[in-house]
């Protein structure tokens, strides 16, 4: 038995009270979301009582000693179930609501509702009612910070805690399958006091890891409802009508979000208002953070969250959503508590309740609340108190300026005329070049603006706290916190100007900034400077420590020695290992000798070394200076021969993956090298001098060619001029050197003919200019010397000591740094219509199709359409209502004819439907533009497409329409057939038309009988049944026949007659006339002895021929269903049976049609010609038929080579069947009889499910609800023309139709929630509702829809022109209804 929670982790769990002390600093750890042990405390030592194991359990009553307030009501009993639910009353059984959508039918607060089972110790559930200040003071301070204004004297006196701890998901046992090993964990806690009740879902780190169930019922069916979190009233009054819910997650993904976002800004932790006294009409979230599918992640794994910052609104630099879009779309996790803590961007809260849909919340900034204010101040890491940026400097006390909240979430400063002040720390640091030695601006807080300057100290000038000097700059660490854009330049290949004639601020040019950078406003305009941990220009910034990646083009035209060399775009691609000053460097293809003239050009390479390189304390490279953009012109001269070539390289930003890109252009004419000779060049100094814009940079240097003994010296002179973009608005940011002096060492330089790749190694280090003297010892940080993985950065200690820290985006010692997989791990921005792609240290976002992004780089919107003619009205397709325009991208469009009238779509007729006989022969049509209808003749009654006789007119059919004939041909014209009827008032086998002298047969209903049709004048067909075929007569026959005729035709009483049953069979009693003497006969007549008997006895006689074979009488579980149109469903062990009123459901003659023990039927169809309904059975796997005749039995027509069959389709003209199956992937046909089976598809096939068959264009359609690429796919009938009709924007295409009438293909999907429809060959795709529940399968009949739903276990109908729902029936027995089917009384005739 597993031991007690608290017993088992005694060592880590403090006390409540030190629980209680330590939560700021709890709030502060390094965990992004809640950690397992900030739950509230549970264990059975701790008062809790364990729920008994088990798949369906619930608790007995738990009495209250404070009533709950839950809605408009007060509840003194709570329950707790299994299935991660509490209820103010006992549960029915879990099929009743496990697997349901909201609303419940009784009161439900569900953390996290779905089929949990902790048989066998997986798991327990734990819960108690609790009055101990530590939870309750825990509990006041969640929601206080949740509720600042509404709970901001919020004091709970009771609290009651449920614990469902580890706890699996049910699963079907299997022998080979173990048990899943995804388990989860997750709290409710309920706080009230007399007047208020709040509930608090609390999701900790990885606790939540599976994220929904298998309905019980769904057997090989792949299915998966996402689990329901949220609160239910239940039915309210005695009429059972809906209360009103809040329902917080709908799909897969929002569950996942629960223990990555929150509400009131702890990840993990969610608070709702549930009840009050003064009256609730629905549950009200907290609205600090936002909703699950809108809110930006938090901080990943792995990274610093302040929850105390989350809790107090001590909102610095990384956790206010300032304008830190990027261009390049790539993204790094957060820096550090000491350098900037993360919090959360502003979150819209917009979460919908059936009672109120109005949004709440929506990017409320927390107000002060008495948590923070009674929570202790961080300390940063150089000893001093990071205050709040709302603390005054002099007392450290917060100030309230009336009703004003603390700072908005955006950044944007409160109107209050307090200025706001950062606390200074407690040592000062003079203005120096040291990037590392000199702290972030004091708590990671912006650099204020003129506004914000403090007030000046008694007898002193108002400086900058902690700045000493009048230059008002910050330090020139990386760790500056300002929030910037670039201004508005123009520029050319030699000088960049700058037009401030209007100045530009932050507020509508932030998203010219990186992603990683803050935009400041300035006296002149504004500009962009990278966080910290981050380094570059502003425009474009990396992350300090990680390798970063060249990609370009090269292109050239040399003359080498005399020989003229030509080549364009060969590829370059460069490596640079930022924490040591590597840079490698490879141009492949160039060709020969240009490619070994090339050999001594390190410069080409050499670029990369100096943007790149090494800094020593103070000095920076030239990323830091440049950015991404700029331009790199160098001029070699070599020596002796005075040869002259010029390399232009021009940076051009970062791609999507955040790799830079450049182009390079040679010119000139180089010495040349001949083959096999190598080149080296020993290490050197360069001196670059820095001015606005400009750093240029002139050298020498020899090089030396090799080949065996032959070792020849040669130098060159390169000029290099590099011009960049600066921003002149921001004061300067310290004394640039005016030269730096770049360190060059292990140079090299290789070519090989085998691989024609041109290969530059260098490694780089800058800093001051230095002598020929031995340098001083320097630390392994400045000099690469250190072990440091390639993706960390080194930091500095006293002496030679250094410690490694990964680079964002990795994760690690180190010393060894993994990437973290920003997008699996759900770490990510990728805001709406966008798809996250993870790259090593960080992750882009990419819109998807039909989406781009807008003008901040990172929200995806909708594509303008092109002008659309079929909008704007200039196509010249037929009228509105007779036909439709396509359009199909630009201004191209097409057109087609509206159901119910034909031509080219520019000219488009009528279509006479009653031609087409598609009314009873009993009703009569009337034809109307684009459609027609149908209405029973006098006499009948019915819906037109099917009549029956009046009972009450005592009149048959035939004698009904032969009335209604000779009454309708007193009309002049009228050229009506008059219906022959026999005596009995039956249609005559042969009908002959008066008028015309056609002839042809009928069937009993009066129907014509395709092909008996006889031109006037000719022989009329031969109509009626088979002229019977005559037997000889047997034994017992012809003996009885001679013994009658023998006795004049009468016996007397006395007299012998043999007698033979219906086949001329001796019965096997015989008796003698009317006495009572009868005796036993043998098969050929002859007495048994024996057997005769005495008067008042008869023998018992054993019959000596096989009885005839006869019709079995009727299953007692089969009802017949009557004529006219009806719905048939699949119902697990059992088919029922809807029958339609017109398109209404006739939900009170609903009823069972055929009992199928021990099968679960999923697919079903119908074939109209004989009258059959067919299934398929995933539990016997096979496909089964059965007659809907009384008294039918169940015939299997295929019972091997299947696993999973699923969807069916019936091809009633060609007399064929078609499934798919689930399990094998397969698409397979055979003939309805089973016969001629074959395969179709068996390839690019994952979750096939749906089928639909057009029988008139022979063409077949299905589903495959592959989860990675779901699609809907098309083929002609024997399997040729494969192609996709649909792959955009679905998720679970479920359920599949074709509409013979509207020539329409429609499905229903379950993860999209969407019923839409298209035209067979996928143009005028629409959405005819998009709000439906689960959707298993769908049918179509007239202009309604009718498909079965999981998630209310019943039938629904849609109008298929409005798209509303118009009713729905739930079978009185509750299981999931899989497959459904229409049921014609004709079969359906169509048009191509």
């Amino acid at each position: 038995m597993r031991g007690d929670w608290v017993a088992g982790r005694r060592a880590l769990r403090p006390s409540p009270l030190l629980l209680l002390l330590l939560l700021p600093l709890l709030l502060l750890s390094r965990a992004v979301a809640l950690h397992p042990g900030e739950l509230f405390p549970y264990g059975l030592s701790r008062g809790d009582q364990l729920l008994q194991e088990g798949d369906d359990e619930s608790s007995t009553a738990v009495k209250l000693a404070l009533p709950l307030r839950f809605y408009d009501a007060q509840f003194s009993d709570l329950y707790v179930g299994t299935n991660g639910i509490i209820s103010t009353q006992d549960f029915p059984r879990e099929t009743q609501y496990v697997d349901d959508d909201f609303p419940t039918d009784f009161p439900a607060i569900a953390p996290f509702l779905a089929d949990i089972d902790t048989s066998h110790g997986r798991g327990r559930v734990l819960y108690r009612e609790d009055t101990s200040p530590a939870v309750l003071d825990l509990a006041a301070r969640y929601v206080r910070a949740g509720f600042p204004r509404a709970a901001a004297h919020f004091a709970p006196t009771h609290a009651f805690l449920a614990t469902w701890e580890q706890v699996g998901a049910y699963e079907e046992a299997t022998r080979r399958a173990p048990p899943s090993g995804e388990l989860n964990t997750f709290q409710a806690v309920l706080a009230s006091d007399e007047s208020d009740s709040y509930a608090l879902f609390l999701y900790p780190a990885n606790g939540l890891q599976f994220f929904g169930t298998r309905p019980k019922e769904s057997y090989n069916v792949q299915l998966e409802l996402p689990a329901r979190v949220g609160f239910c009233r239940g039915e309210v009054d005695d009429l059972k009508r809906e209360g009103p819910y809040f329902s917080l997650t709908s799909t897969e993904q929002s569950v996942k979000n629960l223990y990555q976002h929150s509400n009131l800004g702890i990840p993990g932790v969610w608070a709702f208002h549930i009840g009050s006294t003064s009256g609730l009409d629905n549950v009200r979230p907290a609205t600090v953070g936002g909703d699950l599918s809108k809110t930006h992640p938090s901080a990943p794994l792995g990274h610093s969250f302040s929850h105390a910052a989350a809790l107090e609104g001590d909102y610095t630099e990384d956790n206010l959503d300032y304008y830190d879009e990027n261009e390049e779309e790539v993204e790094y996790p957060p820096g550090e508590p000491e350098e900037a803590s993360n919090g959360h961007s502003t979150m819209d809260v917009s979460f919908h309740s059936k009672a109120d849909s109005r949004q709440l919340g929506g990017g409320i900034s927390p107000p002060v609340s008495d948590l923070a204010s009674s929570l202790p101040h961080p300390t940063s890491s150089d000893g001093s108190n990071t205050e709040s940026a709302t603390l005054d400097p002099q007392t450290k006390e917060r100030r309230h300026h009336g009703d004003i909240d603390a700072p908005d979430l955006k950044g944007r400063a409160e109107s209050s005329e307090q200025p706001v002040t950062p606390a200074p720390p407690e040592t000062g640091d003079s203005l120096g070049p040291s990037r590392e030695g000199s702290p972030p601006y004091p708590a990671g807080g912006a650099l204020p603006t003129e506004r914000q300057v403090p007030p000046a100290h008694p007898g002193r000038e108002a400086v900058l706290p902690n700045y000493p000097g009048l230059d008002h700059a910050p330090p020139p660490g990386r760790g500056r916190q300002v929030v910037g854009v670039e201004d508005d330049i123009s520029s050319n290949t030699e000088v960049f100007t700058y037009n401030a004639a209007h100045k530009e601020t932050c507020e509508h040019n932030h998203e010219r900034c990186s992603r990683h950078a803050f935009c400041t406003d300035y006296a002149t305009g504004f500009c962009c400077h990278c966080q910290s941990r981050f380094y570059g220009n502003g425009k474009h910034c990396l992350p300090e420590g990680a390798p970063h990646r060249v990609n370009g083009k090269v292109s050239g035209q040399l003359r080498v020695g005399h020989m003229p060399v030509h080549f364009t775009d060969v590829d370059l691609h460069a490596y640079i290992v930022g924490n040591d000053g590597r840079a490698y460097t490879a141009i492949s293809h160039i060709p020969q000798p240009a490619a070994q003239a090339l050999l001594p050009l390190t410069p080409i390479g050499g670029l990369f070394g100096w943007l790149f390189a090494l800094e020593k304390p103070g000095w920076e490279n030239g990323f830091s200076l440049t950015g991404a953009t700029f331009i790199h012109d160098m001029e070699v001269t070599f020596y002796p021969g005075e040869e002259r070539v010029r390399i232009t390289q021009t940076a051009e930003g970062l791609d999507p993956e955040n790799y830079l890109s450049i182009k390079t252009n040679i010119q000139g004419q180089v010495p040349y090298i001949p083959a096999n000779f190598t080149a080296h060049i020993a290490p050197y100094r360069e001196l670059y001098h820095y001015s606005d814009s400009v750093v240029t940079s002139t050298s020498s240097r020899d090089y030396s060619l090799t080949f065996g003994t032959i070792n020849q010296t040669q130098s060159y002179r390169v000029h290099q001029n590099i011009t960049y973009q600066t921003c002149r608005h921001a004061p300067r940011r310290w004394a640039v050197p005016t030269t730096q002096q770049l360190n060059v060492d292990r140079v090299f330089a290789l070519y090989t003919d085998e691989e024609k790749v041109l290969r530059f190694a260098v490694t780089n280090q800058i800093g001051p200019v230095e002598g020929d003297s031995e340098p001083a010892p320097v630390n392994p940080c400045y000099d690469g010397s250190h072990t440091c993985a390639t993706t960390a950065r080194c930091h500095p200690a006293t002496g030679v000591d250094y410690t490694c820290e990964c680079a964002p985006g990795y994760q690690g010692d180190g010393r060894s740094c993994m990437d973290v997989n920003e997008c699996a791990a759900g770490f990510h921005r990728c805001g709406p219509n966008s798809v996250c792609v993870n790259l090593l240290g960080s992750y882009r976002c990419e819109c998807r199709s039909g989406y781009e992004f807008a003008d901040d780089r990172h929200t995806c919107v909708l594509i303008a359409p092109p002008p659309n003619p079929c909008e704007d009205g200039s196509h010249n397709c037929a009228p509105a209502g007779r036909a439709r325009c396509i359009h199909h991208g630009g201004g191209s469009f097409s057109c087609a004819c509206l159901p119910g009238y034909t031509g080219d779509g520019h000219q488009c007729t009528d279509v006479d439907e009653c031609s087409e006989n598609r009314c009873h022969p009993s009703a009569t049509c009337s034809n109307t533009p684009g459609s027609f209808s149908c209405r029973c003749q006098p006499g009948y009654h019915g819906d037109g497409f099917q009549c029956t006789p009046d009972p009450t007119s005592g009149l048959k059919p035939c004698e009904h329409q032969q009335r209604d004939a000779q009454a309708q041909r007193t009309h002049p014209g009228a050229l009506l057939h008059v219906p022959q009827c026999d005596e009995q008032g039956h249609f005559l086998p042969l009908q002959c038309h008066g008028s015309t002298g056609f002839c042809w047969c009928v069937d009993p209903d009066g129907r014509e009988i395709p092909g008996t049709r006889t031109p006037p004048s000719s022989v009329p067909p031969r109509c009626g049944p088979p002229e019977p075929t005559q037997r000889p007569r047997t034994i017992c026959e012809r003996w009885r026949e001679s013994l009658l005729e023998h006795y004049g035709g009468t016996p007397r009483d006395d007299q012998y007659v043999p007698q033979c049953d219906d086949l001329g069979h001796f019965t096997p009693l015989q008796c003698h006339g009317k006495s009572d003497f009868c005796w036993c006969v043998d098969k050929d007549g002859r007495e048994v002895q024996g057997t005769r008997s005495q008067p008042g006895t008869i023998p018992a006689c054993i019959p000596t021929v096989a009885p005839p074979t006869v019709r079995p009488t009727p299953r007692p579980d089969v009802a017949p269903p009557p004529v006219g149109t009806f719905l048939l469903y699949a119902q697990g062990q059992q088919i029922g049976h809807l029958p339609l009123n017109g398109t209404r459901l006739q939900k009170d003659t609903a009823k069972t049609l055929l009992s199928l023990h021990g099968s679960i039927v999923v697919g079903i169809d119908y074939d109209c010609r004989e009258r059959m309904v067919y299934w398929t059975d995933v539990a016997g796997r096979t496909i089964s038929r059965a007659s809907l005749e009384p008294g039918a039995e169940p015939e299997t027509i295929i019972n091997s080579g299947l696993m999973s069959p699923e969807g069916l389709a019936i091809d009633h003209f060609r007399r064929t069947m078609y499934w798919t199956d689930s399990g094998l992937d397969k698409i397979e046909r055979a003939k309805l009889d089973g016969s001629e089976r074959r395969a179709l598809f068996h390839t690019d096939l994952v979750n096939p499910r749906a089928i639909a068959v057009d029988p008139i264009r022979g063409n077949l359609y299905w589903t495959d609800w592959n989860r990675e690429a779901p699609k809907i796919e098309m083929s002609s009938l024997d399997g040729e023309n494969r192609r996709i009709l649909v792959n955009k924007d679905i998720g679970l295409p479920n359920g599949l139709t074709f509409d013979p009438f509207s020539k329409l293909l429609c499905w229903a999907d379950a993860g999209t929630k969407k019923l839409e429809c298209t035209l067979p060959d996928g143009t005028g795709r629409r959405v005819i509702q998009n709000n439906l529940n689960y959707p298993f399968s769908i049918v179509s009949y007239a202009d309604h829809f009718y498909h079965t739903d999981w998630r209310r276990d019943g039938v629904i109908s849609v109008n298929r022109d409005s798209g509303q729902f118009m009713d729905e029936y739930l079978p009185e027995q509750r299981s999931h209804l899989y497959g459904i089917t229409a049921v014609y009384p004709y079969c359906p005739t169509g048009r191509k």
